[in-house]
């Protein structure tokens, strides 16, 4: 590489650096083929779940022939944005009893709208800088595998969570790209260094990442509490615990993560009232309330009645016996979803087994009784 070109990338990335990004890569617009294999051994196994965009076949088309979302595309930048890390160890969020558990990225305001903001700033000012090319930027919008481009231009590597770590910052961050019809000078791609380490994979508490580097979705909290909006497997309820809104646990133990120093400014902006948050003032909302608590914030994106049903299984896990109220009222909730988990909180809760029995007999929702009377059987069975 020329002293021109790393001189170019540098300004480039001061660029990056202004606009609040902490790490900035270059590579070509194509996916290595162990990357495009790995993705159709996951969709053939079904690991997508209910997320069937996934393997549209359209869509797919894109995901492994990513210059075909930009005519012309000749470098995709490859940019990171830090967030702070939660402000708790594993082991207090696990005992932090009444306290629900919140994703750190989602403790604050939606990363699509401030990374977009900034990510077409930083497109304006590459324009001032190079003249005016095309140009796209995505944040979680469109068929993209970020982690594998994040790879291949060397901004860091995937982890065996399937998450991007990079040596200096760890994996508390967040990918976004820009495609451009500008021919820049590209990085060496990245490479591994996890080891023999399996500590994610250890602390997986529903085992959803059911091999190195491979997450099976319809195991995993994150899925399970924000993209998938039906009746959560019974199995897999106790191993929620109290996660409302994703899981942080693999990034909790992964080493790369331990001696990580934050950064000087989270752009997210971490709101008090979503770290470790109380169940009950989660449990109140209507739908208007919902909205006005989580206006601008990713959580909004998975809607009322998965999030109270979300928080209807971290009450039960909790075990906590004032629950019982908040929950009872739910059993006339007007989501099914939610009358569903409210009901098996209650039966975690113990008793009130005559007040169940009615709330089956009265449930019109097909699916929803089903649900109740399964849990009741499960109670019969563990009795």
């Amino acid at each position: 590489m020329t002293e021109a070109d790393q001189a170019l990338k540098a300004r480039i990335r001061a660029l990056a650096y202004e606009h609040g990004f902490a790490l900035c890569h270059f590579t070509r617009p194509r996916i290595p083929a162990w990357h495009r294999a790995a993705l159709q051994r996951w969709l053939a196994q079904g690991f997508h779940g209910t997320m069937h965009w996934m393997a549209d076949s359209e869509r797919l088309q894109r995901r492994i022939h990513p210059h075909a979302l930009l005519p012309g595309v000749r470098t995709v930048i490859s940019l990171a944005m830090r967030h702070h890390p939660p402000a708790y160890t594993l082991s207090e969020a696990l005992h932090a009893k009444g306290r629900g558990v919140i994703a750190a990225y989602a403790q604050g305001d939606d990363y699509h709208e401030v990374m977009k903001k900034r990510l077409k700033a930083l497109a304006r000012a590459l324009d001032a800088l190079l003249g005016r090319h095309d140009q796209r930027v995505y944040v979680d919008t469109a068929p993209i595998l970020e982690h594998a481009l994040a790879e291949r231009a060397g901004l860091g590597w995937q982890g065996k969570h399937s998450l991007t770590i990079q040596r200096d910052i760890g994996s508390w961050f967040l990918l976004g790209e820009l495609f451009t019809t500008a021919e820049l000078p590209v990085d060496r791609a990245a490479s591994a260094h996890c080891g023999r380490c399996r500590a994610c994979l250890d602390v997986c508490p529903t085992g959803a990442i059911v091999a190195p580097y491979v997450v099976d979705a319809r195991r995993c909290i994150a899925y399970l509490t924000i993209e998938y909006k039906g009746m959560i497997p019974h199995a897999l309820r106790p191993l929620i615990g109290r996660r409302v809104f994703g899981c942080d646990d693999c990034q909790h133990v992964c080493p790369w993560n331990r001696k990580v120093v934050p950064a000087d400014e989270d752009l997210l902006g971490v709101r008090r009232e979503h770290v470790l948050p109380d169940l009950a003032q989660l449990f109140l909302h209507d739908e208007e309330a919902f909205r006005a608590r989580f206006r601008k914030s990713p959580v909004r994106r998975t809607g009322r009645a998965a999030m109270l049903r979300n928080v209807c299984i971290a009450m039960g896990n909790d075990g906590d016996p004032r629950w019982r109220t908040p929950l009872r009222k739910a059993l006339d909730d007007p989501s099914a979803l939610v009358r569903a988990h409210a009901f098996w909180a209650l039966t975690r809760l113990g008793g009130e087994t005559k007040m169940l029995r009615a709330a089956v007999a009265r449930e019109q929702d097909p699916e929803a009784r089903r649900d109740m009377l399964r849990t009741l059987q499960e109670q019969k069975e563990t009795s």
